[in-house]
């Protein structure tokens, strides 16, 4: 390894999120436009630049639309409701104030930001580079590796390999088997 450390972050997971978790306080604006979800996604980013000196980082959100996942199974998250207008209106300002922060944002058309930060933290893993996912999202637990670990801003999580399979009670190789054979109510 390169010593070099690539920082991800599932916008998108924590967008979600911190909109639940910042619903109760109902935060807005002198316009009376809610701002709890900029607010909890902007802190995190903040805290995470505290606590990784990232040589390489980017924050990675879903892009608007239909995915290769859905023209492959039109049921793709079809239980999944849809997004509230409160979370969307601060979809925009949250991203101007991350490109603000410095962060590099990243939005693919028709592809998840799962499918990026998978993509990066292998082709990162293989520049000889040592990366940190950040995101709550349980799917991205296969990504671990020895040079790949996660860490979850809103629990304090930071899963390797061992913690993975003490978590889950499967190695980070297992995690699509294992989340298979429980189902997911997405």
């Amino acid at each position: 390894m390169n010593g070099k450390l690539l920082l991800l972050v599932d916008g998108s997971s924590y967008l979600y999120r911190a909109f639940h978790a910042m619903s109760q306080s109902d935060l807005r604006n002198s316009r009376g436009e809610p701002t709890g979800a900029i607010y909890g996604v902007l802190n995190m980013l903040r805290r995470l630049h505290k606590d990784y000196a990232a040589d390489y980082s980017a924050c990675v959100f879903d892009a608007k639309g239909k995915t290769f996942r859905d023209d492959a199974y039109p049921e793709y998250k079809a239980n999944r409701p849809p997004m509230p207008d409160d979370l969307a209106c601060q979809i925009a300002p949250l991203h101007d104030a991350i490109r603000a922060m410095g962060w590099p944002l990243l939005i693919v058309d028709g592809v998840e930001a799962d499918d990026v930060i998978g993509t990066l933290a292998h082709a990162g893993e293989r520049a000889g580079m040592n990366v940190v996912i950040s995101t709550g999202d349980k799917d991205i637990t296969q990504l671990v590796t020895p040079h790949v670990t996660l860490v979850n801003t809103m629990t304090n999580e930071v899963l390797d390999e061992t913690g993975v399979e003490k978590k889950f009670g499967v190695r980070p190789d297992r995690i699509i088997d294992y989340l298979s054979l429980i189902g997911d109510s997405v």
